[in-house]
């Protein structure tokens, strides 16, 4: 049975990629909601789906539970056409040091299956990763999105469910955030956390392990219990 490695994206796989992403969920938000404003002060949106961000932005903006649940999809239909437009061709520049060399180097690897596990809108993910050039170790009907549930707990075994049904215990999510833990935990998976996001390796405790850059992962892998055998 391989290991399925669950990336998260911002904050592990790329670096400061976001700008277009939240000002497409804004102009979605404007649109749907007819905001004026966009309280973004008070919006904590690391790990977070972009449901949950986007319920956040509307309850602080006064609109009705009722109200956001019955233009949820339009706000997700909305949204990615606003990031069609507004995203960078191309986001190399913001790929995380060592990504590309990790994610050739677990490609190659039999015993491992790579897929992801976000908070993004799937169509947001896979244009983010496709204009980091990242797109293609990621395969179509893998993974599991922020399009998929508003609680990103739920989306752990939702991914091991597309890849196969693949065991928790045979699971990883690697992410760089308090929540990316928090998700593998309810679902029972490993969790290698990373430092390259807002959060400092302190603030990262609960995961299995915690490394300080993408190439460490291999290593990482071979001192979770149970994943060698």
């Amino acid at each position: 049975m391989p290991t399925l490695l669950l990336f998260d994206i911002d904050g592990t796989l790329m670096l400061k990629a976001s700008r277009a992403h939240a000002e497409a969920l804004h102009a979605a938000l404007r649109r749907v909601h007819h905001l004026r404003e966009i309280p973004e002060g008070k919006i904590e949106a690391a790990g977070r789906t972009d449901d949950a961000i986007a319920r956040q932005i509307l309850t602080l903006a006064g609109v009705s539970a009722e109200r956001i649940d019955e233009r949820a999809a339009d706000v997700r239909v909305q949204a990615c056409a606003e990031y069609k437009r507004l995203c960078p061709a191309d986001l190399s520049d913001h790929v995380a040091p060592g990504a590309l060399e990790l994610l050739e180097k677990l490609s190659a690897r039999d015993d491992v299956t790579l897929s992801l596990v976000t908070g993004n809108l799937e169509c947001v993910a896979r244009r983010k990763l496709a204009a980091g050039g990242l797109g293609h170790f990621f395969a179509p009907g893998q993974g599991a999105f922020g399009s998929d549930s508003e609680d990103r707990a739920d989306l752990p075994a939702l991914a091991r469910s597309r890849a196969g049904n693949i065991a928790p215990e045979r699971t990883v999510v690697i992410g760089d955030t308090p929540r990316d833990i928090a998700c593998a935990r309810a679902d029972g998976t490993h969790c290698i956390a990373i430092s390259t996001g807002p959060f400092r390796a302190t603030d990262l405790y609960g995961a299995d392990i915690v490394i300080d850059m993408l190439r460490e992962v291999p290593t990482a892998l071979t001192r979770i219990p149970g994943l060698a055998s």
